[in-house]
C-alpha cells in the first residue's frame, strides 16, 4: 500500500476498476433481461442500496469509491433493463423463447 500512495497511484486504480465494474453491467443487463425479463430490476436496487450504504460505512478511500462505483452501476442497470426490452422488441438482440410473457 505504502507504494500506491508514493506514486499516487490511487486515482489511476479507482479509473481501472471502474472501467471493469461499468464494462461488467454490460452483459449482466443483457443476460439478465434475457433470462427475467425487466422484473429482476428491484435486485440492482437493492445491490445499489447496499452498495451506497456500504461506501459509506468503509473508511478507505479506495473501497469507498469501487463501492459508490458499483452501486451507482447498479442504479443505472435498473433503466437499461427496461431499454433493453425495448431493444428486444426491434429485434436487436434475442428473446427468450423459454420466459413467459408478461
Amino acid at each position: 500500500m505504502e507504494f500506491i500512495e508514493t506514486y499516487n497511484l490511487t486515482g489511476l486504480i479507482i479509473g481501472i476498476c471502474t472501467f471493469l465494474i461499468i464494462g461488467l453491467f454490460h452483459p449482466v443487463v443483457i443476460k439478465a433481461e434475457y433470462y427475467w425479463g425487466t422484473g429482476c430490476w428491484w435486485i440492482f436496487l437493492v445491490l445499489g442500496i447496499v452498495g451506497t450504504v456500504a461506501a459509506l460505512w468503509v473508511t478507505n478511500v479506495l473501497w469507498s469509491s469501487l463501492l459508490g462505483v458499483f452501486a451507482f452501476s447498479s442504479f443505472w442497470t435498473i433503466k437499461e433493463i427496461f431499454e433493453q426490452e425495448e431493444r428486444v422488441r426491434k429485434g436487436w438482440f434475442p428473446e427468450n423463447p423459454k420466459r413467459k410473457k408478461k
